[in-house]
């Protein structure tokens, strides 16, 4: 696969990968020449021992030289790259020739339903909450298409228990005896009670969060164990963008949202 960027990953590494092969071959010959060269001895082949002795040298000499030349052949500057926006970039390219849809925002990668963090500093990606160590741009799209023909393990009916749970508590803190009354909550301040331990928000970040309400979205599932139904407003922060949660959805767009607020169930009575 030709890719377009002069200092790519997967330039490099098929080139090396070339060079690994080679120095394979060198070594299947020093195998074949060790295999004559025991023969010979086993047998007692004095005639031609000599000869194999000698070819079994050139052999040996052939495969260090080959070695030699794919270890001074890599000379691609890991650091810089993963730590440069080429890296992301290849990606993004990598995956739109292999057909497969990624999307950028807020330093994050998505492929749904997956989130994509690159961490430079350990020579790695964390797709969702697993570290990966294959960087090759072809071989990590290749695995985010196998993840994404898997079954997605997202279970919305537990993520919104725990939307109501929140939700529940802020009401109920504001001596608003009015649950299931239909009172619009930011989704910044569930957001925040969810991961108020110290080291949650990192654990579950905001851009996390706002692929789960997506996916809750997305699912269908509008109603609590309790009866209550989950409505997800927009319309009343539209005009401050930091009280907004964005998302990319599945085809590529945006998709904003506000608030959150439950209705019916024993509060509706």
């Amino acid at each position: 696969m030709e890719n377009i960027y002069p200092n790519s990953l997967e330039k490099a590494l098929a080139k090396t990968e070339g060079d690994v092969n080679a120095t394979l071959k060198a070594a299947v010959s020093v195998v074949s020449s060790l295999k004559k060269f025991r023969i010979a001895i086993g047998t007692g082949n004095l005639r031609e021992l000599n000869k194999i002795i000698e070819s079994s040298e050139q052999a040996i000499a052939a495969l260090k030289q080959q070695f030699i030349n794919t270890k001074e052949g890599w000379s691609f500057d890991s650091e810089t790259y993963i730590a440069s926006r080429v890296f992301p970039e290849e990606i993004l390219e990598t995956a739109k020739e292999m057909d497969v849809k990624i999307f950028e925002q807020d330093e994050r990668l998505y492929c749904y339903p997956f989130l994509i963090r690159i961490l430079p500093n350990e020579f790695a990606v964390q797709i969702d909450k697993k570290k990966e160590r294959r960087l090759r741009p072809s071989t990590l799209i290749g695995y985010l298409k196998f993840l994404q023909n898997k079954p997605v393990r997202f279970k919305p009916e537990v993520f919104m228990e725990g939307l109501f749970s929140a939700y529940e508590t802020i009401i109920r803190s504001r001596g608003q005896d009015q649950v299931g009354k239909g009172i619009v909550i930011p989704l910044l301040e569930i957001y925040k009670l969810l991961t108020i331990m110290p080291g949650l928000s990192k654990e579950y970040s905001q851009q996390e969060f706002a692929r789960d309400l997506y996916l809750l979205d997305q699912s269908g599932i509008k109603e609590t164990k309790k009866g209550f139904v989950i409505s997800l407003p927009a319309s009343t922060g539209t005009k401050s963008m930091k009280s907004m949660i964005r998302v990319i959805t599945r085809k590529g767009s945006e998709k904003k949202y506000y608030g959150i607020s439950f209705s019916g169930g024993l509060g509706g009575l």
